[in-house]
């Protein structure tokens, strides 16, 4: 495998990789070969074995099971059978994928294009869209903000769902070296997230892009002026949103954390999702009368009659989906949050349960109450007629405007009101994201001490459902604090900051063995509580092994060396989480913009 073999060539990024020293374990169907014979010959043979994916389908285990994991054919006892057999197909593509990407890597793999994979995929996360997101309902781009957190939180969902749905593993690592920062591994492989959201984020912005470049500035009696933005700019821009695009994507490939169909699948489930909500007029072709696929546009009574018999078909153009939705909330009456609410809380309820420990649902639910909290939140503010655009605009300080005789009019801006403006905006980040995160503190702490007891009291009267892996209520007496210091000892610690934007660990780069389902796993993690979400993943720099979480609490028989089991995730956690990030919504889309307006710092550096 790989490591520095550019020698003499300095990287500020180095990888090495190691082979666990004991047997690994087979989280999924995919067995790996064993390591505890010092033959090494006997390891080559398994490993070019896996490398063809004839170990991995024929179900073999060398004649031992390791103690304290799931047995190989799990996923086919587990499953239903229709979900199983896609797995089976899916993990013969990944079996041959594995051995096309290792060629790749081994041809193409440079330390330089290591760092750049690794740390720009960090730009197809929604940890990177959390954390910018709210600035744009800050600085009243809300339209475009909303439709961002749409397409993103649909996207997030809808790769999860298929995620857990289907259970694939990612490429198998060896025969590839995957290159991981942060706790992607923990997860799934197909879809690709990734891939999902930066093809539905991208094409967005370029269906706002394309608005831009085709909309006069200014439209006069006689004439319409020229567009917002240059042809020029516009060329800059698409540019950048398909760089964009193709290193996220590729990117996933080149770092071996997805396979060819796990991308080609994000991929087309990110446009799916970009056209479904976009309102986007699309962008007009002609086609001649004497154009077959004319014929075929006027028989399925698509674009419009052109001159001459042509027809005009608008190429990309929206199902307008989100706009509908919009415009129900804005004019909607209580039927807005006693469907929506329901809607979400099924979302939550109906999201497939899966083999093993994925986080997959905490990202889900995570982005389903964020969605349930921004549309809830503006039709609160317009139902009781408060929010932005109600009495007297109040524009930022340094925009270069003034309100004179009961007018905004716009002055020549100097470098003190660029300076005021800058100091304006940074104070708006800064009180808004700690507005955030006391929120999430303080509601986190009392649902916790809420929830908990209103379970085990309703539990008395009906069957609460329960999620595998979630702990019920009746099984502890109390969830950890947010307030109480984690590891030995205890003590005040505060974690204000959200699960699902909690930063990974940048302080370095893992080349990862293994990965949830991919049959190459730590030899013990039994004993360590890793965080699904977070900056304790472990990522340091050194080679790490991803099997996660490993569902042993499914089979407490096979717990060894421990008198109670730890316990990781609480049934108050689910419900928690989707109040904490519906308030977290209702703050950033709506109530911190209007307390911007209040205070006088503005929200909009123009006038409406």
């Amino acid at each position: 495998m790989y490591s520095d073999h550019k020698a003499g060539r300095n990287s500020g990024v180095r990888f090495t990789l190691s082979v666990p020293p004991s047997a690994s374990s087979s989280r999924s169907a995919s067995p790996a070969p064993s390591l505890k014979s010092t033959d090494q010959s006997t390891y080559q043979d398994d490993l070019d074995e896996k490398r063809s994916g004839q170990l991995y389908l024929k179900g073999s285990h060398n004649g031992e099971e390791s103690p304290g994991y799931l047995p190989m054919d799990v996923y086919d006892v587990t499953l239903p059978w229709w979900r199983a057999a896609i797995r089976r197909h899916l993990v013969k593509a990944v079996a041959r994928e594995s051995i096309v990407l290792a060629k790749m890597q081994e041809k193409i793999r440079t330390p330089w294009l290591d760092a750049y994979f690794v740390y720009t995929s960090s730009l197809g996360t929604h940890t990177f869209f959390m954390t910018v997101l709210p600035a744009f309902f800050f600085f009243g781009y809300e339209e475009v903000g909303r439709g961002l957190l749409v397409v993103l939180a649909l996207g997030v969902y809808c790769a999860s769902f298929v995620k857990d749905l289907i259970c694939s593993p990612r490429p198998f690592a060896p025969p590839v070296t995957r290159l991981t920062m942060g706790s992607h591994h923990l997860e799934y492989g197909f879809p690709s997230t990734h891939s999902t959201n930066s093809v539905s984020i991208a094409l967005l912005l370029f269906s706002y892009v394309h608005s831009l470049a085709t909309t006069p500035s200014t439209v006069s009696d006689s004439s319409p002026g020229d567009p917002i933005i240059s042809p020029m700019t516009f060329t800059i821009l698409s540019s950048i949103l398909a760089w964009y695009t193709f290193s996220i994507v590729f990117g996933r490939l080149y770092t071996a954390m997805h396979s060819f169909t796990d991308c080609v699948m994000g991929v087309a489930m990110g446009a799916g999702i970009w056209w479904g909500h976009s309102s986007w007029s699309g962008i007009p072709v002609a086609l001649s009368a004497s154009n077959p696929i004319s014929w075929l546009c006027s028989f399925f009574g698509l674009g419009t009659k052109g001159a001459v018999g042509s027809r005009i078909v608008y190429l990309g153009r929206g199902f307008g989906a989100g706009q509908w939705v919009e415009d129900w909330v804005a004019r909607g009456g209580w039927e807005v949050p006693l469907i929506l609410i329901p809607l979400c809380l099924l979302a939550v309820n109906q999201h497939p349960q899966p083999v093993d420990d994925c986080p997959c649902f905490e990202d889900a639910i995570a982005f389903a109450s964020v969605v349930l909290g921004a549309l809830v939140g503006r039709w609160a503010m317009g139902y009781a007629g408060i929010g932005l655009g109600v009495g007297r605009t109040v524009v930022m300080p340094g925009s270069g405007w003034m309100y004179q005789l009961g007018q905004w009019v716009q002055v020549e801006r100097e470098l003190g009101d660029v300076v005021m403006w800058w100091g304006v905006a940074s104070l708006k980040m800064v009180v808004g994201i700690l507005v955030i995160f006391i929120w999430r503190l303080v509601a986190k702490s009392l649902l916790h001490l809420i929830l908990p007891p209103t379970f085990r009291l309703l539990s008395r009267a009906f069957k609460l459902p329960n999620r595998r892996f979630y702990t019920p209520a009746t099984d502890y007496k109390n969830v950890p604090s947010d307030f109480a210091a984690s590891g030995p000892g205890g003590g005040f610690g505060l974690h204000p900051i959200p699960s699902v934007i909690d930063l990974p660990g940048t302080g370095g780069v893992g080349v990862e063995i293994g990965g949830i389902g991919s049959g190459v796993d730590a030899p013990d993690l039994r004993g360590r509580d890793i965080k699904m979400r977070g900056g304790g993943s472990g990522l340091n720099g050194k080679t790490t092994h991803g099997n996660g979480h490993s569902p042993l609490a499914e089979y407490p028989e096979r717990e060894t060396g421990k008198d109670e089991v730890t316990v990781k995730h609480y049934d108050a956690d689910v419900l928690t989480k989707v109040i904490v990030y519906a308030g977290i919504a209702v703050l950033a889309c709506e109530v911190l913009p209007l307390m911007f307006e209040i205070v006088g710092w503005g929200v909009r550096s123009w006038v409406v």
